[in-house]
This record gives structure tokens, C-alpha cells and sequence, in this order.
């Protein structure tokens, strides 16, 4: 596992979000752009069940990440990395503090809520 760099982690902290790939059955790529967090180096992105971004994951656990600052795009980073988990305790409690992360507001649209756990394999700063 790579370690997050401080920049990385602030990047993450912000009020940016990520756009995650994932690869559909045929080896296409999907992309879904998400709210975002960490837990020390592991990456968190926050998901429903039954989504095409969990199918995928649960087939095939690679995944890339881009994320950029929202008020500088060439301030941005880059994970290539695998989900180590699907946890579905505390992710209820997840979503709503990043829809106040992102909005300022509580989460309306609950259900069957898992974190994707990103174990981050190659990380690029592209304004270091």
C-alpha cells in the first residue's frame, strides 16, 4: 500500500469530488463522479448496493480515482488502487456527514448504503 502524501490528503479533504473508474464485465471502463474520503491512507467513497460501481468491484476490485481542486482543475490527484472491503456498518452515518461535507445539508436518500474501502497502489500529484 502507498501512504497518502499530505497534499493528497488535503485534496481528499476538500469539497472536491472523484471521479472513480471502474471495468464493466466486457473490460470497458465505468466512471461515476462521487463525494470522497479517507481514513488514514485508505480511500472511502460512499455507494449504494446493487449500483453498477459495486457490481463491477465486487467482480474485479481494481479501480482508478481522479480528483481535482473544483477551484484549481491542475491541482489534481491520481489513485490507482483495489477496494479492500465493502462494509456496510457506519455507512449510513458515512453519507451523512458527507452530504454535509458537500452540501451543508442532511442526506435524504437512504438505503442500502456501503463504504468502499480503496487501498491506494499508485498515487500521482499533478501540482505537487
Amino acid at each position: 500500500m502507498v501512504v497518502l502524501p499530505d497534499k493528497a490528503r488535503k485534496l481528499i479533504e476538500g469539497k472536491n469530488f472523484a471521479d472513480v473508474a471502474t471495468l464493466m464485465e466486457d473490460g470497458s471502463p465505468q466512471i461515476t463522479t462521487t463525494w470522497v474520503d479517507h481514513e488514514g491512507d485508505i480511500v472511502l467513497i460512499n455507494t449504494t448496493e446493487g449500483r453498477v460501481k459495486t457490481k463491477n468491484i465486487r467482480r474485479d476490485p481494481r479501480v482508478a480515482i481522479s480528483i481535482y481542486n473544483i477551484s484549481d482543475p491542475y491541482d489534481a490527484l491520481f489513485i490507482r488502487g483495489k477496494v479492500v472491503g465493502i462494509v456496510k456498518e457506519g455507512a449510513e452515518e458515512h453519507i451523512d456527514r458527507l452530504a454535509q461535507k458537500y452540501t451543508g445539508t442532511d442526506y435524504r436518500q437512504h438505503g442500502d448504503r456501503v463504504i468502499l474501502r480503496i487501498e491506494p497502489i499508485h498515487v500521482t500529484l499533478m501540482k505537487p
